[in-house]
């Protein structure tokens, strides 16, 4: 079998199985026996692709993802997110756009520990839109912030996705974590600056309303006890991870441990919010693991069909500039993003792109910032976006997508201005990891 008929059968097959409903997961592992039932030899290959699966997981990078996904669990379910926004909201006074500013900010903070932008986006348009339109502000005020949390939030530590992708693509965990660092801060100060235009260019969009007023003692307090601790927090995990202090798996079992204790301080650690953390945090660890096998197992059949092999011969026979090829693989994960969840495409694409883009020549840590930056992205890409329907979901019922569409557009390109630098710059990426 050629290898283009082999890629076919094994991607056409995982595409058919998810077009009729199967769950990721299990469609990468229906398709998986399937090559190695036609590859390897009958059921003696399928055997020996499970052993072979079983082993991905035994691995230690994966041990970040439970802990930091319960990290946010519990700061999700105590109400220490809560407090961190309503203490960022009263701190920036009658600042035009404040709760734009509010939704980026604490949106980051929440998206980030809880590791899926789609919840992120529900829970944050459920919660801040309808207040915000009772405030008077314009849509895209109140949508597109929330909209752009998902790229800081992907690529600022600590990120259960990022954790998820360095070990499907067999590369430094802590590096990915620590490179995204510095291109978070410029795309949050890209963000900023565009709230910041936007209320300059039209003050009705986000009209001022009056506040109680605080003295600076006051806020210091506020500062000090409700934002101080849980960036804090955040921070000294990536200060750690930077230093070569802890592992990224000491890093995320720190950070859970962090969140107890605050929960507890604050006293508003409960049993029932205990409970409703492990569950969700068990929850997405198993959809997680079950991935992790498929991609492993997919991996193998790919390079032992040999469509590995002969797509990356393919492709480098075209002698295109690296530059060139790495646009076409971001255009790819675009266009999937209109109709694939994040995880989906890094399963599909991963075994394909990383060894391509090793090949290439080029650095595995920045090739993998870039490729989260585009899975966001590709969310939020009109017309079919994932997460601009997600918002149409839990949207006041009066607002269109040519609106959703308007509001994603100028975060849209805040991202790419980043990816740009980044393809520009790579030390953006590469330099803070190097210090290690």
């Amino acid at each position: 079998m050629e290898w283009f008929e082999a890629l076919g059968l094994l991607v056409g097959s995982i595409m058919l199985l998810m077009a009729i409903g199967m769950p990721v997961a299990l469609a990468f592992l229906a398709a998986n026996i399937i090559g190695a039932w036609v590859f390897m030899g009958g059921d003696r290959g399928v055997v020996a692709l499970l052993n072979n699966g079983w082993g991905a997981l035994t691995i230690f990078a994966l041990v970040p993802i439970p802990l930091f996904l319960l990290m946010g669990e519990i700061f999700f379910q105590t109400g220490l997110g809560g407090r961190m926004f309503s203490a960022i909201d009263k701190l920036l006074g009658r600042l035009p756009g404040r709760l734009s500013y509010v939704t980026v900010l604490g949106g980051t903070g929440f998206s980030t520990l809880s590791g899926s932008s789609m919840g992120s986006t529900a829970l944050l348009g459920s919660l801040m839109v309808p207040e915000m339109n009772r405030r008077g502000y314009k849509s895209h005020m109140s949508i597109g912030p929330i909209l752009g949390t998902g790229g800081l939030a992907i690529i600022i530590p600590p990120s259960a996705l990022a954790v998820l992708l360095a070990t499907l693509a067999k590369i430094d965990v802590g590096a990915l974590l620590i490179a995204g660092v510095i291109p978070g801060l410029i795309l949050a100060g890209f963000y900023v600056a565009t709230i910041y235009i936007q209320t300059r260019i039209d003050p009705e969009a986000a009209p001022a309303y009056d506040v109680e007023p605080m003295t600076a003692g006051e806020k210091i307090g506020i500062l000090m006890r409700d934002v101080v601790p849980m960036i804090g927090l955040m921070v000294v995990i990536v200060i750690m991870m930077i230093n070569g202090i802890v592992t990224p798996s000491e890093a995320a079992a720190f950070g859970a441990l962090g969140v107890l204790i605050l929960a507890a301080l604050y006293r508003c650690l409960t049993w029932d919010s205990i409970k409703k953390s492990v569950r969700g945090a068990l929850r997405v660890t198993l959809m997680a693991y079950l991935i992790v096998f498929g991609s492993a197992t997919f991996s193998q059949l790919l390079a032992f069909s040999g469509a590995s092999k002969g797509l990356i011969n393919w492709a480098t026979g075209f002698d295109l500039d690296p530059t060139l090829m790495l646009l076409v693989m971001f255009g790819v994960l675009l266009l999937l993003g209109m109709f694939m969840e994040q995880i989906s495409i890094m399963l599909l694409t991963v075994p394909i792109f990383f060894p391509l883009a090793q090949t290439l020549g080029f650095d595995p840590i920045w090739f993998g910032l870039i490729m989260l930056l585009s899975l966001e992205i590709s969310f939020t890409t009109p017309p079919f976006g994932l997460l601009l329907f997600v918002m149409k979901g839990v949207a006041p019922p009066n607002t269109t997508m040519r609106e959703i569409y308007r509001a994603a557009f100028p975060f849209i390109l805040c991202s790419l201005m980043v990816v740009a630098l980044l393809i520009l710059f790579p030390p953006l990426a590469t330099w803070l990891p190097g210090l290690g």
